[in-house]
């Protein structure tokens, strides 16, 4: 029979928290037809944050910062999961995928074997806010058939998770709750995307898989996370988690952040602008496949 000893020890690396191992400020960036944006990703180690690839946040109410969106422009290899907060967006690809995207909606697109679409604003003043996550597909599922999914802000589980701390639950499993976005490769990377809010001197701590890599991007506010609390994470910034079962965070002053977790695939990974496959030569082939008109 274990001791009182052993069971406490048990426990307490059953709820080891994850700390941050990575700290990285947000850049500011231009894409598409002139958007401005702060862009995270993993480069130049993006095996650091397998299975995702790049996490976009884009926030302005000028329309010059947002209102050329993003023009017909293809993908093949990953998924782009993009979610708004505020404004509009209309999505149209060449596969007959049709969207528009509104406050607290998510769009779902599997690139596949390939797909062209656009990404305009539906609005022409306002504030447009929202964030972009690229999402990588296990090599088997890279030349799967593309697709497109909207999800209303309506199918987005809201989470009481502990006092004074919501979240809204976009994928994977939390407190008994499933997000209603699938991935593609879900069997593979099993991605967990979650938005919390914590208010003022609020704190909860989170049971993740200890399989998954995850990372913290907080949007707003400043939050501390793990076991160091003298050094709290400020708004812009991304922290990369090390291991451990558990997510915690505490705020002083309130706090917004995207929760991001998946399963690495750990596979090569090679990146060239709107395509991501396993080397250099299938990205060869994306460029002439594309130039071939057969996306």
């Amino acid at each position: 029979m274990a001791s009182a000893a052993d069971t406490a020890s048990s426990r307490s690396v059953e709820r080891k928290n994850r700390n941050i191992v990575e700290l990285i400020r947000a850049r500011p960036a231009t894409d598409g037809a002139g958007v401005r944006m702060k862009r995270l990703q993993g480069a130049p180690d993006l095996r650091g944050f397998d299975p995702f690839l790049m996490l976009d946040e884009f926030k302005s109410d000028d329309p010059a910062a947002y209102i050329g969106g993003f023009p017909d422009h293809p993908h093949r290899g990953f998924e782009t999961v993009t979610y708004l907060l505020a404004g509009r967006m209309r999505h149209e690809d060449n596969h007959g995928g049709r969207g528009v995207l509104g406050p607290g909606g998510v769009q779902w697109m599997t690139a596949g074997r390939g797909i062209e679409h656009s990404e305009m604003p539906e609005q022409e003043n306002g504030l447009l806010w929202g964030f972009q996550l690229w999402l990588n597909l296990p090599a088997a599922e890279k030349m799967i058939d593309a697709g497109y999914r909207d999800i209303g802000a309506s199918e987005i589980p809201a989470l009481e998770l502990a006092p004074g701390v919501t979240g809204k639950l976009i994928a994977g499993k939390v407190a008994g709750v499933t997000g209603p976005g699938a991935a593609a490769g879900q069997g593979r990377t099993a991605p967990i995307y979650l938005d919390l809010a914590l208010a003022a001197e609020a704190a909860v701590s989170l049971p993740l898989p200890a399989t998954h890599a995850a990372f913290a991007y907080v949007y707003e506010g400043s939050v501390e996370i793990g076991d160091d609390a003298a050094a709290p994470v400020d708004a812009g910034h991304l922290a990369r988690l090390g291991s451990g079962e558990m997510a915690a965070f505490h705020s002083k002053t309130g706090a917004r952040l995207l929760l991001l977790a998946g399963m690495p695939l750990n596979e090569p990974i090679a990146h060239y602008g709107p395509f991501v496959m396993n080397s250099e030569a299938e990205i060869h082939q994306a460029i002439a496949d594309y130039r071939a008109d057969l996306f």
